[in-house]
């Protein structure tokens, strides 16, 4: 892997029984850059996604994160590695307020047994006001969560609750983070924030940024570069603007007559 990848996915392979999701998918992600993935729908990109999580594992291939092989470690301890995402559909608590929820992206953070905690003093203590103080002063200040904090999650509005899902992924502190569609269902005032707040992560955090996304406008307007699959393959690769005037890939997205129903 080149000095300057961050992720390296190589040969990347991914069968369910007789169905192959991933065929030898290869592609590598700098370091502090947002990276997009795109591809129509059913092209393979949250089952690669799924990968780099290990909530699949690959049939062949391999991936590295800053060097190491990931590919089939835990998916806990690959959040601890520094790879954090945001999913499809919101996977929040929608009982809890938005700190809660937020909260409990640091769990990998606490360093304290459970006696300690218990008795909350000490070290337990100084951990719980560490946490908290980056939480309140990083992550809320930066998404401007303030005002909504104590609300619960359930009774917001969608674009706010998609807010809080970044919120509990950049608790994590990642290196890398994994966004599954961020503006999937969001009006074009949501859009325009949520896409200033990634641009603010990359920038202010130094935080490498791998997105899906079918929203052309936002992919092209924010991207390094792009990868584009079709059929759990990789067919173009590189700046927005080559991408963007790929013949595979105009073809991909426009498609073929009989192209999609000969291989449905």
């Amino acid at each position: 892997m080149p000095d300057n990848a961050i992720l390296a996915v190589e040969d990347v392979s991914l069968s369910f029984g007789g169905l192959a999701a991933l065929s030898g998918v290869s592609f590598e992600v700098a370091p502090r850059t947002i990276h997009a993935l795109i591809g129509p729908n059913g092209a393979g990109k949250t089952s690669l996604l799924n990968c780099f999580n290990h909530f699949y594992t690959p049939t062949a291939g391999r991936i590295r994160f800053e060097g190491r092989d990931i590919t089939a470690l835990a998916p806990h301890r690959i959040a601890a590695l520094g790879i954090a995402r945001t999913f499809q559909n919101i996977e929040l608590f929608r009982g809890m307020t938005v700190l809660d929820n937020i909260k409990l992206g640091r769990h990998l953070h606490m360093g304290v047994g459970p006696l300690a905690a218990l008795a909350y003093w000490g070290r337990a203590r100084r951990e719980e006001i560490r946490h908290r103080r980056f939480i309140e002063e990083r992550v809320i200040d930066l998404l401007e969560l303030e005002d909504i904090r104590d609300q619960v999650v359930g009774a917001l509005p969608y674009g706010l609750q998609k807010r809080v899902e970044l919120g509990r992924a950049l608790a994590m502190e990642p290196k890398l983070l994994l966004l599954d569609e961020p503006v999937s269902g969001m009006n074009v005032e949501e859009t325009q924030f949520l896409v200033r707040y990634v641009l603010d992560i990359r920038e202010v955090w130094d935080v490498t940024i791998l997105l899906i996304e079918h929203d052309m406008r936002v992919v092209m307007d924010i991207s390094d570069r792009v990868t584009v699959m079709d059929f759990g393959r990789i067919i173009a690769d590189g700046p927005p603007a080559a991408v963007q005037h790929d013949p595979g890939v105009v073809t991909a997205y426009l498609g073929e007559p009989g192209r999609r129903e000969a291989t449905a």
